[in-house]
């Protein structure tokens, strides 16, 4: 049985903020923006070429027993992953973003990242990954699937 990550909750202090810093910074697609049942709004976009989605919304944390609602800002270590790092760091900075300019840790392909922060504070990475370009993660993951 497959388990597929496709939705990552995530704790911001406004929603509205939040959806646009995503949509008109970052470039996410924004798949729903409504309230799902009542009192309960939930936004969810997708970064461009993802299968992994991320979810704004008030009361997502109440809806699973026993946790505990994050605070704003507190999740560090969100990545994206691209094929060439300066190009999405020319997209990036194009739209305004507040993103470093990328370092390389290591010549291996995987080792040149660049940071930014939303406005809540949560820390994302984006990462070069010069693979994807020949092999797209949905491909590789496809041709590894046993057929039959």
């Amino acid at each position: 049985m497959d388990f597929t990550l496709e939705v990552v909750p995530l704790p911001v202090s406004d929603i509205d903020r939040a959806r646009d810093f995503y949509r008109d910074k970052v470039g996410f697609q924004v798949d729903i923006d409504q309230e799902v049942m009542p009192g309960m709004r939930i936004v969810q976009l997708t970064p461009p070429g993802s299968g992994c989605s991320i979810a704004l919304g008030d009361a997502i944390w109440d809806m699973a027993q026993g946790q505990t609602r994050p605070e704003p800002g507190s999740y560090q270590g969100l990545q994206l992953c691209v094929a060439d790092i300066k190009a999405a760091h020319a997209e990036l900075s194009g739209r305004g973003l507040d993103v470093s300019e990328p370092v390389q840790y290591a010549p291996d392909d995987g080792a040149t990242f660049m940071y930014f922060k939303d406005p809540d504070g949560n820390g994302w990475a984006v990462q070069e990954y010069r693979r994807r370009v020949a092999e797209p993660l949905h491909k590789v993951l496809a041709d590894q699937r046993p057929r039959g």
